[in-house]
């Protein structure tokens, strides 16, 4: 179910960009915006080359950020490139304000669905998240500064006027990514087991976040557990518990909001 929204996701991603973004020659943002440049001043297919593009990417992402979020995002970026191929492009309005608009709502309304049961989109996200496990500096951040470039290679490409649509557009996405997804929502997680190790090691594997671990034991039983505590954000609980209940069943999982956080949160 989970990969069928996935798909699904990725055909309203497409319909935003044959429909209202790529008529116009308004890029989006990451590595689709990059695949849609190439589309218009090269006879080559967008669908393809962001399937191209996404390659090197989703073999860094396996070694880097393992398996499970390398599979999810494959589904994603297969089925994008696909209905990119297929879909028609086609302008639904001849304003292009207009297209801009309602191209980077649609786009968003995708992209966040995907983020949500998915993880990443591709592209982008992967690199994001594989510099922000080694540096200070946010993911949000790091994207901004990379769709920034985005922005100024549509502008020396094109014109300006582009540039400016381009960037209302990116803008736009981003602001329903966040409206979807609630990628800003921190919730913290606390997992008491008895497969501490197995389950630590497996979740470094494959989620981007600190684990802090202390020493229990159960006020009934008296058996020795393992109480594994970390910040994440909402739409990666269900991965978490996924990896959780596939090492333990019985596990005991307290999830609650967090109000704020101080430090490192990609790292903590």
């Amino acid at each position: 179910m989970k990969n069928l929204i996935v798909v699904v996701g990725s055909l309203i991603v497409a319909f935003g960009f044959n429909f209202f973004l790529v008529p116009y020659g308004i890029l989006s943002s990451g590595i689709s915006g990059i695949a849609i440049l190439i589309g218009l001043v090269t006879p080559f297919d967008i669908g393809l080359m962001n399937l191209l593009l996404n390659i090197p990417l989703l073999i860094l992402g396996y070694f880097k950020l393992g398996k499970m979020i390398t599979v999810n995002t494959l589904i994603c970026v297969v089925s994008l490139s696909v209905f990119l191929y297929l879909l028609p492009i086609v302008p639904v309005t001849d304003n292009i304000l207009l297209s801009a608009i309602f191209g980077g709502i649609i786009g968003g309304i995708g992209v966040g669905v995907i983020l949500k049961y998915s993880g990443t989109s591709g592209g982008l996200d992967i690199i994001a998240i594989i510099l922000s496990r080694t540096s200070n500096v946010s993911i949000g951040l790091l994207l901004t500064a990379m769709n920034g470039v985005i922005v100024l290679i549509s502008g020396a490409a094109f014109n300006w006027n582009i540039a400016l649509y381009t960037l209302l557009s990116i803008y736009l996405t981003g602001k329903m990514i966040d409206t979807i997804h609630t990628n800003h929502i921190k919730l913290t997680m606390q997992i008491v087991t008895t497969k501490g190790e197995v389950i630590r090691k497996d979740l470094l594997d494959s989620i981007y976040r600190g684990i802090t671990i202390t020493e229990g034991f159960g006020g009934y039983t008296k058996e020795p557990k393992q109480i594994l505590m970390m910040v994440v954000t909402r739409y990666e609980t269900m991965q978490i518990k996924k990896i959780v209940r596939f090492h333990d069943d019985k596990a005991f999982i307290n999830i609650f909001e967090t109000v704020e956080v101080d430090g490192q949160f990609a790292k903590n």
